[in-house]
Parts: structure tokens; sequence; C-alpha cells
């Protein structure tokens, strides 16, 4: 993974207009019209910038607001979490660590285990299908899904 942030006028040249504004201007896209909202297929979310690891489908859950919802982070260490009062609001903004992309919020109102709900962005991610992993570098997350 190339840990080094691409400059601005990289990121507009690799990122779609949506991706660019969510990731860079701390943007939000449609609720129910993005891409992963009702992605059901197995695999995990890498940040749409770096490719540093995110979340993986075996968090992920229906909250019925839209957007891709997750109980925890697939890798921790690759999450950095701030206090946010936009929007009239005191909510905990989420963003990846090494690519700075602003990815959503984390919300205390999830299902078990951890109760949380990280509401995230699709525009701020990539799915990785679960038969792509080991092609795309992400092997080593194969095993999480053994059994499934």
């Amino acid at each position: 993974m190339d840990t080094q942030r691409p400059s601005q006028s990289e990121l507009r040249a690799m990122l779609t207009p949506w991706q660019y504004n969510v990731t860079q201007e701390n943007g939000t896209e449609p609720a129910f019209q993005n891409e992963y909202w009702d992605n059901h297929r197995e695999g995990i979310y890498v940040d749409v910038v770096s490719g540093e690891p995110l979340f993986s489908s075996l968090d992920k859950f229906d909250s019925g607001s839209g957007w891709p919802s997750f109980t925890r982070p697939l890798e921790p260490d690759n999450i950095v979490e701030r206090g946010d009062s936009s929007l009239f609001m005191s909510r905990v903004e989420v963003r990846s660590r090494y690519a700075d992309s602003h990815l959503g919020h984390v919300f205390h109102d999830g299902p078990p285990p951890t109760g949380l709900r990280y509401c995230i962005n699709s525009a701020a991610l990539r799915f990785i299908p679960k038969e792509e992993m080991a092609e795309e570098g992400y092997g080593e997350y194969l095993e999480l899904f053994e059994g499934n």
C-alpha cells in the first residue's frame, strides 16, 4: 500500500467528482443512491484513495439509513475518529488514517456486538470481492471468509 498522499491535482484526476467531494471536501452522497448501500457480496472495503483496508462485508448490516453501515472497522488502526460539530449537531467523523479521506460518521445506535454504526459513504470506498482479494493484494483477509 502506498501511504504517500497524492497531490490535489492527482486526486482530481483519479477520483470521480462524487469521490472527490466526499473524500476531500467532507461531502455526503445521497442516501439510497450510492453504489454499496445494498451490496450483499462477500469481500472487503478499502479506501478509494489509498487502498488501505477499512471494513469487511462480515460486519456490514442494513441500518435502513441508505448508506453502507458496519459494526466495526476491519483494521481499527486505519480509522481516525474526530469530533464534528458541523450542521448544528455533534457527531464523530470517521477518516482513513493514511489518505485522510472523509469516510462518514460513527454513531452509538448500532447492533450487537459493538453497538456501533459506522455510516460510510460509498464514494469513499472501493469494494474488493472475496474472489478477487488475493490478486488485488488482500489475500491475508481471505481467512475471515473461510466457512462462510
